[in-house]
């Protein structure tokens, strides 16, 4: 996918109306077209959006087959920093590919320190990595201070902007097992002596409620406020788009701006509600 082009060739129309986010981007990207943006160049926390880059160096090293152990302190980093989990247990083996839906559907710091601790080797050296595939991807305004987003050691220290994070969508999606797993509502792991039964639900609920919604990732800190990478495709027409900080109290309303952003895009006037959230599923 070719870079989201600057705000000279954004579409001459007014825009989505009734979007509240504090930055935000739309590309087409099967014309590559910037369909609209609003601060697309500014530089903010982007939460769990992080994991996003997570996982796509780990696709880039492969091996998911690949078991990994995973360590009590996976586990005690995730609730120290009060981060979304997976649920992981101590001592259960699982593969990489499983640790990667693990990690991106309900969003699992332990899931992300598994993988990172794993494949730095150690969490300094994978943070150095997600840091020179930005360089490499061109991504110029972003830098990861950690493998998941959360706030440390300061609330702002990783951040992007959304240009960069559509541009990093764009490539994600072509991958096809990232494509694949972020398209996933559920994913089910029956318990085996190898590890315990999971449940993984997807936090983006524009899946399943929203036509032609293909994914990608939600993010929310108190710094980065709720926030969405997504994507989705009808009548030929593939659409990504980010909204940041679409509100701080109102976990809904990056449902909401995304939807109001395809709508316009796709010509939709159908109303969009957002679901309820699932039992058991983060609002990360």
């Amino acid at each position: 996918m070719a870079a989201p082009a600057r705000a000279a060739s954004a579409r001459p129309a007014a825009g989505p109306s009734g979007v509240g986010a504090k930055s935000a981007l739309l590309y087409d990207a099967t014309s590559g077209t910037t369909l609209w943006s609003r601060a697309a160049d500014t530089e903010r926390p982007i939460a769990s959006i992080t994991k996003v880059m997570t996982a796509l160096v780990v696709l880039h090293e492969g091996g998911l087959g690949r078991k990994i152990t995973i360590r009590r302190k996976y586990l005690a980093y995730a609730k120290k920093h009060d981060g979304s989990t997976a649920g992981l247990h101590a001592g259960d083996r699982l593969t990489v590919r499983q640790l990667l839906n693990a990690l991106l559907l309900p969003s699992g710091c332990d899931a992300a320190y598994a993988l990172a601790d794993a494949y730095g080797p150690g969490k300094g050296r994978f943070v150095a990595k997600m840091n020179e595939a930005a360089r490499q991807l061109g991504l110029s305004r972003t830098v990861y201070a950690n493998f998941d987003g959360l706030p440390w050691p300061t609330a702002t220290s990783t951040r992007s902007t959304a240009r960069d994070q559509v541009r990093l969508a764009g490539y994600a999606m072509d991958d096809a097992v990232f494509r694949a797993t972020v398209g996933r509502r559920t994913y089910k792991l029956r318990r085996t002596r190898a590890h315990h039964a999971y449940t993984w639900k997807n936090t983006n609920r524009l899946l399943g409620s929203y036509r032609g919604a293909a994914g990608i990732k939600t993010g929310t800190t108190d710094a980065a406020g709720y926030s969405l990478l997504f994507a989705a495709r009808r009548g030929g027409r593939a659409l990504t788009g980010v909204v940041l900080n679409s509100s701080t109290t109102d976990e809904r309303a990056r449902f909401t701006d995304a939807a109001r952003m395809l709508d316009w895009a796709f010509g939709s006037t159908a109303p969009y509600r957002v679901p309820p959230a699932s039992a058991n599923t983060s609002t990360d």
